[in-house]
């Protein structure tokens, strides 16, 4: 595989300072561009961030010392630098929208953490385990752009990164027909931690601003069809959520009850097709797959946050807890890391994926 120079737009925040651990020594993506706003442009990477690395690694070298350049205001010059974007900024959406606009008409592919484009059409919403045939949309979104390169794909949203895989090889199988899904969000995917949010601690505050409306729309799109270069959403199964703030510094997991519109599934049977399933991050060998995306543990007390978060580097899911139900057929519990699989490590894997489909060249 090539060398390909990658720039990570909103640098300085905590998905941003997840990308930055994640790149460093990657074997295919070179850093060369950190970028913020103009708050922090001019400054080194380690000025800006004013003691607020995040991450349980130490901060490399390379990135401390970097100049921070304007997202905004240096677009044409890092679009120039670079072969593509990671994007992850806090911006209101109206801005996020121009910002990932302005790069894909650059002809610098954008690959996004933000949810502000998840619901366009034609831009792909992609789990590479469960949707990699959405990339083909790419061809649609390039003509609407008038780019040979540049586009915009995105990841979804955290708090599915536990539980729609989960359910994923179980949809067509048994016919997946309804789900309720609790979750319990760690502190980190508001962009904080215990010292900067040190309420949290012995607290769970019960609502997440629009958490929930993704939780039930996005996994629509991630089992959608592509047809006449859009994006059709499915229409099964009806989801319902409720999503809590909980004070754990890392993993977002998922209580899940499903019903099927068949006969009920074995549940000996759903663990086997869980521990063994494959998705085409997998089947390709890309970097940051997971040997075993999902594994089942049998204990009664697993999965864990403290335990588990960090099975496969981060970017496995743990599910546990597997029963029958007497409202739903079946209930489970999940558990992923919500700023590696669930933020930039996804990011990183779906990178990856464009690169080895030849969408990046």
């Amino acid at each position: 595989m090539p060398t390909y120079r990658v720039g990570i737009v909103g640098a300085t925040g905590m998905v941003g300072q997840r990308f930055v651990s994640l790149v460093n020594g990657h074997p295919w993506f070179q850093p060369v561009v950190l970028a913020a706003s103009s708050r922090s442009a001019g400054k080194t990477y380690e000025e800006a961030l004013n003691g607020r690395w995040a991450m349980e690694t130490p901060l490399p070298e390379w990135a401390a010392g970097m100049t921070i350049l304007d997202a905004l205001a240096d677009a044409s010059r890092i679009a120039e630098m670079v072969d593509f974007v990671f994007c992850a900024v806090d911006m209101p959406k109206d801005q996020v929208l121009a910002l990932e606009d302005t790069y894909a008409r650059l002809d610098c592919p954008v690959v996004s953490n933000n949810s502000a484009n998840r619901f366009t059409p034609d831009v792909p919403m992609v789990v590479p385990e469960i949707n990699h045939d959405h990339l083909q949309v790419i061809e649609a979104q390039r003509k609407r752009l008038g780019t040979k390169r540049g586009f915009i794909a995105v990841k979804s949203n955290c708090s599915l990164q536990s539980y729609v895989p989960a359910l994923h090889p179980l949809k067509d199988l048994y016919g997946l027909e309804k789900v309720l899904v609790c979750t319990y969000q760690a502190i980190s995917g508001a962009g904080k931690t215990f010292q900067t949010w040190p309420e949290m601690v012995d607290n769970v505050i019960p609502y997440i601003g629009g958490e929930e409306e993704k939780s039930e729309r996005e996994p629509m799109k991630l089992w959608g069809r592509v047809e006449n270069g859009r994006i059709v959403n499915a229409e099964t199964p009806a989801i319902t959520a409720q999503c809590l703030r909980v004070p754990v510094s890392d993993g977002h997991m998922g209580a899940v009850f499903a019903g099927f519109d068949g006969k009920l599934p074995p549940l000996d049977e759903i663990k086997q097709i869980w521990n063994s399933y494959e998705g085409e991050a997998q089947r390709l060998k890309l970097p940051s797959a997971p040997d075993h995306f999902l594994q089942y543990f049998e204990e009664d007390d697993r999965p864990q946050t403290g335990l588990d978060r960090d099975r496969e580097h981060g970017m496995g899911v743990s599910i546990g807890r597997l029963r029958h139900d007497t409202q739903y057929d079946i209930k489970f519990v999940c558990l992923s890391h919500n700023t590696i699989r669930g933020a930039a490590g996804g990011g990183v894997l779906m990178a990856e994926l464009l690169a080895k489909k030849g969408w990046m060249d």
